[in-house]
């Protein structure tokens, strides 16, 4: 089974480096930096203590790497449009596209039945890049939860949690997810396969939607955002006009609203992605958590006026640093 992990950065370095260990036969598309640091020294894993360094197939040249199996993406949602022709080489006929990027992602209405099936999102798939470069039906969906980073080139620091949860967009318990998930799982990664991916989605996008764009507006950390009482009110307004767009698109929320902000207050003083990438002076993942919140709002005919206005801020906000867009 040949598995590319295109995007290897944080999450994608941390995801090939428990393959490698495993003894996958596992390739990484990075580039700058990072993949020169990894060619000259291998690509070090520090996790739980431990420090591990592996050798691994890394290029910044899909075409060197060949057909694979498994095209795993872990890209920022707004990276992967304008790359779509990049990752060509890398497509076979039964190659699987795993969605692993942040946000409603663009195969949601692929296979979701009723009168949205088919239906496709500007905010995340411009000009219809990816669905029409890769074509939905090759698309396995995945839920990421661990938390890693790049703390210098060729060097992953692994934070906590290691389950990718997969999903077909119907609900099925196929071959091609199955060989996935068994293949995470000798890797020492949890990978369920859910019935119902879609519900996840949106219980990570809840906190994406509204934390990270709210830390970067402020500065403040997860446990002083979601405690503090004028921010908390905000980010809760935000879930629940998510929450009615949701539902009327069928989704289950397995917690409310104030479990999961208690969550992220119980997380500590932790810097959401959003905040690093405008300190750090890097494109801001807005369209992908808000925009498309916003797009399914116009959608589903639900008023977003939370929504609308943190989108309005945090927009200006990335212009302003010159960092909205890729």
């Amino acid at each position: 089974m040949k598995i590319c992990i295109f995007g290897a950065g944080a999450i994608g370095g941390y995801m090939g480096a428990k393959l490698a260990e495993a003894g996958a036969e596992v390739s990484l598309v990075a580039r700058g930096p990072h993949l020169a640091a990894m060619k000259e020294k291998g690509l070090t894993l520090i996790e739980e203590g431990e420090t591990k360094t592996f050798a691994v197939n890394a290029s910044d040249d899909p075409a060197a790497l060949g057909h694979q199996d498994y095209v795993i993406v872990t890209l920022k949602a707004h990276s992967v449009p304008p790359v779509v022709g990049k990752m060509a080489p890398l497509i076979g006929p039964e190659t699987t596209i795993v969605s692993g990027v942040n946000g409603v992602p663009w195969w949601y209405f692929h296979k979701v039945g009723g009168p949205l099936e088919g239906t496709r999102l500007a905010t995340v798939d411009p000009s219809d890049a990816q669905w029409n470069g890769f074509g939905p039906d090759r698309v396995l969906g995945c839920v990421v939860y661990p938390a890693a980073e790049v703390i210098e080139p060729g060097v992953v620091k692994h934070i906590e949690g290691n389950r990718f949860s997969l999903g077909e967009p119907d609900g099925s318990k196929s071959e091609r997810a199955t060989r996935l998930s068994e293949a995470l799982g000798k890797a020492g990664l949890k990978a369920p396969v859910r019935p119902r991916l879609r519900d996840e989605i949106w219980v990570k996008l809840w906190g994406n939607l509204s934390f990270n764009p709210i830390s970067a507006l402020t500065h403040a950390t997860l446990d002083v955002l979601c405690t503090d009482p004028g921010t908390r009110g905000v980010a809760r307004g935000m879930m629940l006009e998510a929450q009615e767009i949701a539902e009327k698109l069928g989704v289950k929320f397995p917690i409310d609203v104030d479990r999961r902000i208690d969550g992220g207050a119980a997380v500590g003083a932790h810097r959401t992605s959003m905040l690093q990438d405008l300190d750090a002076g890097r494109p801001m993942e807005i369209d992908a958590l808000l925009g498309s919140v916003q797009e399914l709002g116009r959608v589903t005919e639900t008023p977003t006026p939370t929504i609308d206005t943190v989108l309005a801020l945090v927009t200006l906000r990335a212009r302003v640093a010159g960092l909205y867009g890729s």
